[in-house]
């Protein structure tokens, strides 16, 4: 029996061929599109297949995320009622898989929240300190006096400092800004 024809790749899906990848295929998703990093060399029959596989694996990790990015939302709107009240509601808030670096990152200028999957594991008043951590950002970009005064509202932040510093260590990474 011959192999079916390989569906079409959809239009959300961005194809980055690389001649210096060999072997591998990765995804990530970037907001509403996913990345798929894959070796130059592949024919469009694999390229579709490896696609299709990569959208599947990205599907049953959203699935397995312990909070939805709505309930991340919910949650960050939560903290910034009781925490921050001046700060504007973010526009979006959700978990990323392509932060190994960081545990979360902001961009004040479209109100945007990415938080790291490494958090999901953690406890919850690590990962409340992490978005509050980048709420502060949408009023105070950089980390500033400014900014750790708007931090340390959270009850719990040197706890959570802490407990991040010291899973750092273990982990043997560099502490970059959040």
């Amino acid at each position: 029996m011959a192999d079916s024809p390989p569906r079409p790749i959809p239009p959300y899906v961005d194809i980055r061929r690389s001649k210096r990848r060999k072997r591998t295929v990765s995804a990530y998703r970037d907001g509403e599109r996913v990345v798929v990093l894959m070796p130059d060399r592949l024919s469009a029959a694999e390229e579709a297949r490896w696609v299709e596989t990569m959208l599947q694996r990205l599907d049953r990790q959203r699935s397995r995320s312990r909070v939805s990015d709505d309930k991340l939302l919910a949650r960050a709107h939560e903290l910034a009622c009781r925490h921050l009240p001046e700060v504007p509601e973010p526009a979006s808030v959700r978990w990323v898989s392509n932060q190994n670096r960081r545990w979360g990152s902001c961009t004040p200028a479209d109100r945007s929240i990415r938080l790291s999957v490494r958090l999901q594991t953690m406890p919850a008043w690590v990962v409340d300190y992490v978005l509050v951590h980048e709420l502060a950002h949408l009023v105070e970009p950089a980390h500033n006096a400014a900014f750790w005064k708007l931090v340390h509202r959270y009850p719990k932040s040197e706890r959570a400092e802490g407990y991040l510093e010291g899973i750092t260590a273990a982990a043997n990474l560099t502490l970059d800004d959040f």
